[in-house]
């Protein structure tokens, strides 16, 4: 296909709060573009840049995506962003390779914590800004109300009158269909107006800039993405801000780790361009497109190509700090090796070195005494990682989450959030009460339409767990969406309450006949057949204290005839399922959550009750040692 002049390219990011319908409208793009074939299967799919097995699980963009479409004599590269703050950071990483960008709003919902976050990204590097009011079909939709929170959003964020002068669009994201005024009628009725995304495009052209960046100066491109092909090798994926790049052209990658300045050297063997969903090669490219490069076995992203005559690195892509930091360790289980195929220290090792090269949001570094911290902005971004080592078949453990604090202006201080409950306004006193045993500072609160929005301040530490608890209190009647909103000094306060667990004293098998007494005691995460081994924990204690317990023990075989009301029944309650979610909010400090690809497994640090009681011994002697030096 014929390579675009400059002034006919546009480079657009599409940034949103989750949910709100930004990859719905890449849908659109692509198929009102003619991509596709009327009988191929794309033009009966939904969603389809969200290709990851967990992004289609979870209904998440995980990870951003381009694509380019044809628009008359117009290239259109498309830049779709996640839209979860736990994934800000791919935001980060791909918003500087766009001119513009447009911002999806909800019709219903309004400006939410990732919008303002996204927004004032865009406006940091200067993009011109489209707003699109999206899912105007919705029953409660109050594009009014919308339209006023939004412009105050504009002003709180806006460092510039210009970027206060903004063309607003209304748009029926899952039909593809866009005005320019709100069309008349009743919307909610599917398939009730006319039209499709013409007005948008046109737009686009008309008000998004053409990228800068003189074709014929030294070469720059800034890597912002890594891809491989087991026949062609790696890519390095990237905006070329300045220059040609051509094929057989020798060039320099220069980057940074820590203080040291890394330079490495390589030749252009292939380029390619996005052309809908696919790469194409090119025998060039100039200033302004988004290339992926051939030849460079290299993993810099952040990193510049450059010329071997101007070697001038742009400036490093700038990310937040993570906020919780995990440990990952190598299996100590006795079961270690039995279900994982990479189960190896080294291997793990391997394996998060390659993760820390590719995804620069995580912070990834080596623990004292062995393993690796990763750290990245909350609960659900590592989950994520961990599942994805889990389904690549690794075998390993993790310890509880911990928040990571910063030193700001000479204090300790802690992240905090601002955190936004919808739900019905039958459950708002269970979540009042539940957020108020998590010290969350109550900020806001309205109904409308039999829905109520809660507002509050609250401690990243202390939003450990609430999602699942509140879905599980709500009956699934509730949606939360939270933000770094600031960093606090940090205080201390005791550990939010949590019950003692049963923890196995013997090895084997689970029998119905030991559960049955064992749930007396409290609520079983373990199944009669399961195979359990000394210090995994198999249940919740009603009580405070730990207990062990043998879920082992069968009935004694007995020659003797009892009568039938004497024989114990063996009548289970449903267990507790232990999801990754779960455990890694239940977890206590001395507790490990043992991963393979088959189980989740809970269990103590020290498995041996002797282990243990000397664990504590220990542990209370140095902290009188503290005490008398203090």
């Amino acid at each position: 296909m014929e390579q675009v002049k400059q002034e006919n390219l546009r480079n657009i990011a599409i940034i949103a709060h989750v949910d709100h319908g930004k990859t719905t409208l890449v849908d659109a793009f692509l198929k009102q573009a003619h991509l596709f074939r009327d009988n191929q299967i794309e033009m009966q799919q939904e969603l389809i840049l969200d290709s990851g097995e967990l992004e289609k699980e979870k209904g998440i963009t995980i990870k951003a995506k381009n694509v380019a479409i044809r628009y008359r004599d117009y290239k259109i590269n498309i830049i779709d962003t996640p839209g979860h703050a736990d994934f800000s950071g791919e935001v980060e990483r791909t918003l500087n390779m766009a001119d513009g960008a447009l911002l999806i709003i909800d019709a219903q919902e309004g400006p939410m914590p990732q919008t303002e976050f996204v927004l004032k990204k865009a406006f940091e590097l200067g993009l011109k800004i489209i707003v699109l009011i999206n899912k105007i079909d919705k029953k409660f939709a109050n594009v009014p109300k919308v339209i006023d929170k939004l412009h105050d959003l504009f002003l709180k964020l806006a460092v510039n009158s210009e970027q206060l002068d903004f063309p607003m669009y209304y748009a029926i994201g899952r039909e593809g269909k866009i005005f320019y005024e709100m069309p008349e009628g009743d919307l909610t009725v599917a398939n009730s107006t006319t039209g499709d995304l013409t007005p948008l495009l046109e737009k686009i052209i008309e008000d998004f800039p053409a990228p800068k960046g003189d074709p014929v100066a030294p070469l720059q491109i800034q890597i912002n993405a890594l891809d491989y092909d087991n026949h062609l090798g790696r890519y390095l994926i990237g905006r070329i801000f300045r220059g040609t790049a051509r094929i057989g052209d020798s060039v320099v990658i220069l980057h940074s780790k820590g203080s040291q300045e890394i330079k490495e050297t390589g030749k252009i063997k292939k380029i390619l361009v996005r052309e809908g969903l696919e790469f194409i090669e090119v025998n060039s490219a100039i200033a302004g497109e988004i290339v992926a490069i051939i030849g460079i076995e290299s993993m810099a992203i952040g990193g510049t190509i450059c010329t071997v005559q101007n070697p001038e690195p742009l400036p490093d892509i700038k990310i937040s700090p993570p906020a919780v930091k995990i440990k990952f360790e190598a299996n100590t289980s006795p079961y270690v090796g039995k279900e994982g195929k990479f189960v190896t220290a080294t291997q793990l090792a391997q394996r998060l070195e390659l993760e820390k090269a590719n995804n620069i949001s995580l912070k990834i570094n080596p623990a004292d005494g062995g393993g690796y911290f990763v750290a990245g902005r909350g609960e659900l971004q590592l989950s994520i990682l961990i599942e994805t080592l889990r389904r690549e078949g690794y075998e390993f453990q993790v310890r509880k989450p911990e928040i990571i604090l910063q030193m700001i202006d000479g204090v300790k201080s802690e992240p905090k959030e601002e955190l936004i409950i919808d739900t019905r306004e039958e459950y708002i006193g269970t979540i009042i009460d539940f957020l108020n045993r998590h010290k969350g500072e109550l900020v806001h609160i309205e109904t409308e339409n039999g829905l109520t929005r809660i507002t509050y301040k609250i401690l990243t530490r202390n939003l450990f767990g609430l999602r699942s608890h509140l879905q599980a209190a709500t009956k699934g009647n509730v949606v939360l969406n939270h933000y770094i909103s600031e960093y606090v000094p940090y205080t201390n306060q005791p550990e939010l309450y949590r019950k003692g667990v049963l923890i196995a004293s013997e090895a084997g098998t689970a029998m119905g006949y030991s559960l049955n007494t064992v749930q007396e005691r409290g609520d079983l995460f373990t199944s009669a057949g399961t195979q359990v081994y000394e210090g995994m924990i198999v249940g919740m204690n009603k009580y405070d204290q730990d207990m062990e317990v043998n879920v082992t023990k069968q009935r004694q075989k007995s020659g003797v005839r009892v009568k039938h009301d004497e024989i114990t029944q063996t009548t289970l309650k449903p267990i507790i399922p232990i999801t990754l979610e779960f455990a890694l909010v239940f977890i206590a400090k001395d507790e490990i959550l043992e991963i393979t690809p088959n189980n989740l497994r809970l269990r103590k640090a020290y498995l041996s009750k002797n282990e243990r009681v000397w664990s504590k011994r220990k542990n209370l002697s140095e902290f009188a040692k503290v005490q008398i030096s203090a």
